[in-house]
């Protein structure tokens, strides 16, 4: 391994090179990683890559690590040079003499987002000419922009987990991944404090693009273009990874040869929560493959992948339609097969807001409307989008809904299925239908397993509190609260239930992948 600053649009970028056992004496097929997290933390996985035969590259982007200028350090401002960066890092690689000409893009989260906006461009850059792009694209958990991953597509404000990432990465050359965590452990409330704009400030320093990063307009430029990337794709994702949902729309729209891989995964591609070892994936193997059939042109020019079905050791085969069972309705009004508990009307509070890292119920407390499921007579499988039907009317003009499901087993045990959010700014007593998007399911729920549905009107921390007054949730520092009335007439849950056969089972996903 050596390490090279490549001077790029007034920047040095610091890059280690790993070469293959052969070395220079032949010339291979290029993996380029750019990444914000400290290159050195992708020394084992460059000489996993080495030993199949890739020449690999490992580039800290501008601002971060060795690629911050010493004596005055350069400003990292995320996402705002990544596409004129790579394509000249991509372009760089072409002309050194171990390069055979081929190169492949690989990244995970931020990563994922250098590696596509080398094919697709950015607000920045146009999409790169061919000399310019990489041939092929791995990636895993991509999050696709700052506005993109600050909130969900309700509009809603990502709280938790923003506020961790800024905190550990933001505004700095390095990283400090404990940094929310230690701060919370001496300030529990540290993130009730209001308004969430002035977090910095109780963080104890300066986080100069805070503001910026709710205020960023949100385009889906990656996802947008798509549709014109001709080169193949493997898009990596979980089903509980909060960017789930641009992992598949990115696999769906591509214009390319493209593959998918999900498992029962969250952000780190590990089981989270949820049982997942017995989907383990031997991920070097699995891109080494993928990446050698990409480069030697030999993928079908087709969309497919395959997904894990959680709670048995199957993976299923997927198109770009995404396989559709029956959607199966659950009405809030059938007490054949649901129960209203109680909270037909509650009350939406922001001082006492519905936690989202609590699963607990408190009879005492009058915050939500709660419905169960009759028992499972038989296994369930679900494989595909589930979403929830409001018919709902709040006291407040703006006002947020989130549905929350949970699977209960018979000890009464409760697990997360799915969470989803939606945004009013209806006027008070509209009592038309609202849709709640519940994100991509694949698992089996068994015999005996009940569904608990809460509708509730905050998700704290994980999402910051609607004040309900009207103002912008990140600025407001007066909160109100919000009369809820559901209507159970119109309200319904729906599930994506599937008729799977043992027919519809891969039984090795990596060659589904990689052919």
């Amino acid at each position: 391994m050596r390490t090279v600053h490549l001077p790029v649009h007034g920047s040095r970028l610091a890059t280690d090179v790993h070469l293959p056992p052969a070395g220079r004496a032949r010339r291979h097929p290029a993996v380029v990683i750019r990444t914000p997290y400290g290159r050195g933390s992708h020394t084992a996985e460059a000489c996993a890559w080495a030993a199949r035969g890739f020449a690999v590259v490992v580039q800290d982007v501008r601002g971060r690590h060795g690629s911050a200028r010493r004596g005055a350090p350069e400003e990292w401002r995320p996402y705002a040079h990544e596409a004129a960066d790579g394509a000249a890092t991509v372009r760089w690689v072409r002309e050194r003499p171990w390069s055979d000409g081929r190169v492949v893009a690989v990244g995970a989260s931020y990563a994922a987002y250098c590696a596509l906006v080398a094919v697709t461009g950015d607000r920045a850059a146009p999409a790169p000419p061919p000399a310019e792009a990489p041939d092929a694209v791995i990636a895993a958990v991509p999050a696709l922009g700052t506005a993109e991953v600050a909130r969900e597509r309700s509009g809603v404000e990502r709280l938790l987990g923003r506020a961790g990432w800024w905190a550990a990465h933001g505004d700095r050359s390095d990283s400090d991944p404990t940094a929310l965590d230690a701060r919370l452990a001496r300030a529990p409330e540290l993130l009730a404090h209001l308004p969430v704009a002035t977090l910095p400030d109780r963080l104890g320093r300066p986080l100069p693009s805070w503001r910026g990063v709710w205020h960023a307009p949100r385009e889906d430029l990656v996802i947008a273009r798509a549709g014109v990337a001709r080169v193949p794709l493997l898009a990596v994702g979980g089903t509980h990874d909060p960017f789930a949902v641009d992992t598949l729309a990115l696999w769906r729209r591509w214009g390319g040869p493209a593959r998918l891989l999900v498992g029962p995964w969250g952000h780190a591609l590990t089981a989270d929560p949820g049982p997942g070892a017995q989907h383990h994936i031997a991920v070097g193997q699995t891109y080494a493959r993928w990446a050698r059939a990409a480069c030697d042109g030999t993928l079908e020019h087709t969309a497919r992948g395959v997904v894990a079905l959680a709670g048995t050791p199957r993976w299923h085969r997927v198109d770009s339609a995404v396989p559709a069972g029956e959607a199966r309705a659950y009405r809030f009004d059938d007490d054949r097969c649901v129960r209203l508990l109680h909270g037909a009307e509650f009350v939406a509070d922001p001082d006492r807001p519905v936690r989202s890292d609590d699963l607990r119920i408190d009879p005492d407390r009058a915050d939500r409307t709660l419905l169960l499921t009759e028992p499972l007579a038989r296994p369930l499988d679900l494989l595909g989008p589930a979403s929830a039907t409001l018919r709902a009317e709040a006291t407040t003009a703006c006002a947020d809904w989130f549905v929350r499901l949970v699977a209960l087993d018979a000890d009464g045990r409760a697990e997360p299925v799915a969470v989803g959010s939606a945004r009013t700014a209806r006027p008070v007593r509209d009592d038309a239908a609202l849709r709640v998007d519940l994100g991509f399911l694949a698992r089996r729920l068994p015999i005996g397993t009940r569904l608990r549905i809460e509708v509730t009107g905050h998700h704290f921390p994980a999402h910051a509190r609607n004040p309900h007054t009207g103002e912008d949730p990140v600025t407001a520092v007066r909160l109100a609260p919000s009369r809820r009335t559901v209507h159970t007439g119109g309200s319904a849950l729906l599930l994506p239930a599937a008729r799977l056969h043992r027919t519809d089972a891969v039984a090795d996903p990596i060659e589904e992948i990689c052919t």
